[in-house]
């Protein structure tokens, strides 16, 4: 494949420690250090999980130029820049293009429900103004449209559009696309629970959660199966499926901030519409991290 490659592994989709006041840069870079250092492949800044959706354009731009500045070369940066208008995206797309980042992850317009074909031309043109690689981020059961393998195939067409972030759920619709588009598209894992699966088709690695809490195991279950080591991999995917079911008891990122706040490395703060998790869930959680000794 001619396309170019942003990442092989995992991809934190980074929290954005935030608190009443704003976004908490102090322990952002604490966090961006800790992931670098512990082994990830890529960060992801502003996506779902960065609560990209609530940061006001100011804040945006804010959080993606500081990313970019402290994780510094050391791995790839790759910003969010999705929206439901395609001209919001377009100019979160020139502005990451022009601070340097390594690529951009770029959901399917939300509530708006286009089209295959409006898809296509959104894609398309944001393609254009970008000379950075493109990540298409398929989530249905947020965004309530779900990008179809045959226009995963147009799409392919356009140069710098060179990988998928695939969380529609469906492996038997994972892997028609994989038929139609693996030798052209890199596909990313979406979900964490299906990094293996992903993996044994053809996936590129994993744009996760998870890694937020453990970066290091995450890599672990990708760098094993890369190795050949497939029961290593399914035994640690298997392993973290109690763990990665507590973080999506309710919508991300509303767990793994808890979590994370819960292990020192932000406030569980959130902004409405989100809310603080569920008591009764969060403790399942705690207990499940408990049992992992996580700490």
């Amino acid at each position: 494949m001619n396309k170019e490659l942003i990442f092989k592994g995992v991809g934190t989709a980074l929290i954005t420690p935030t608190n009443e006041k704003g976004i908490d840069f102090e322990k952002l870079e604490t966090l961006i250090d800790w992931q670098i250092k512990e082994g990830v492949n890529a960060l992801i800044i502003a996506g779902t999980t960065g609560e990209g959706a609530t940061l006001d354009d100011k804040e945006h731009k804010e959080l993606l130029k500081f990313s970019k500045e402290k994780i510094n070369h050391r791995v790839p940066m790759v910003a969010g820049v999705g929206s439901n208008d395609t001209n919001y995206a377009i100019s979160l797309a020139k502005f990451a293009c022009e601070i340097g980042a390594d690529g951009l992850l770029v959901v399917t317009p939300y509530y708006n429900k286009a089209t295959q074909y409006g898809l296509v031309q959104s894609y398309t043109a944001i393609a254009k103004v970008s000379n950075k690689p493109i990540i298409l981020y398929n989530v249905p059961s947020r965004t309530g449209v779900n990008i179809e393998p045959e226009t995963y195939l147009e799409l392919s067409k356009v140069d710098n559009i060179t990988s998928i972030k695939e969380a529609n759920g469906n492996l038997t619709k994972i892997m028609d696309a994989f038929h139609l588009v693996g030798d052209k598209l890199y596909i990313y894992s979406g979900n964490d629970d299906e990094i293996t699966p992903i993996l044994s088709m053809g996936g590129m690695g994993v744009i996760s959660v998870l890694s937020n809490m453990l970066p290091k195991e995450t890599v672990e279950i990708c760098d094993k199966y890369f190795a050949g080591d497939i029961k290593g991999s399914r035994e640690l995917q298997l392993k973290y499926l109690p763990l990665i079911r507590a973080l999506f008891s309710e919508v991300n990122p509303i767990p793994i901030k808890s979590a994370m706040a819960k292990l020192g490395y932000c406030e569980n703060y959130l902004r409405l519409p989100l809310t603080p998790m569920n008591k009764d869930k969060e403790s399942k959680m705690f207990k499940i991290m408990e049992e992992l000794n996580i700490k």
